[in-house]
């Protein structure tokens, strides 16, 4: 079974950045779109950015312009590049990808927790 583990969350500075990962093990399967959501407290988990398997990326309006998608597929893994954070930014974000290599599946990280603060 495939699982995906996170990491790089931590506490930031406004304007400071971080940079997360996950990476997917286990099993034989076929990644496709690999995906950041967040969630904060009391709200709703919600999409931040997404990268396709040929390198397309789109963002959520909030984050365009100071985060960056990233992913290498020989690794399994895909990149969230934080920068410019606000501390409307804190949340605990998760990776997402979507598994082709038995049916479709769709694989989701533990979460890693993400404050931006002074």
């Amino acid at each position: 079974q495939v699982q995906l583990v996170e990491s790089g969350g931590g506490l930031a500075q406004p304007g400071g950045s971080l940079r997360l990962s996950c990476a997917a093990s286990g099993s034989i399967f076929r990644i496709g779109a690999m995906s950041w959501y967040r969630q904060a407290p009391g709200k709703e988990r919600e999409f931040v950015a997404t990268i396709t398997s040929g390198g397309t990326t789109s963002y959520a309006d909030s984050v365009r312009g100071r985060f960056t998608i990233s992913r290498d597929n020989a690794k399994n893994t895909v990149y969230l590049q934080m920068n410019s954070l606000k501390p409307e930014d804190t949340a605990v974000y998760y990776c997402q990808m979507i598994d082709y290599g038995l049916g479709y599946r769709i694989l989701w990280g533990q979460g890693t927790q993400v404050t931006v603060s002074s």
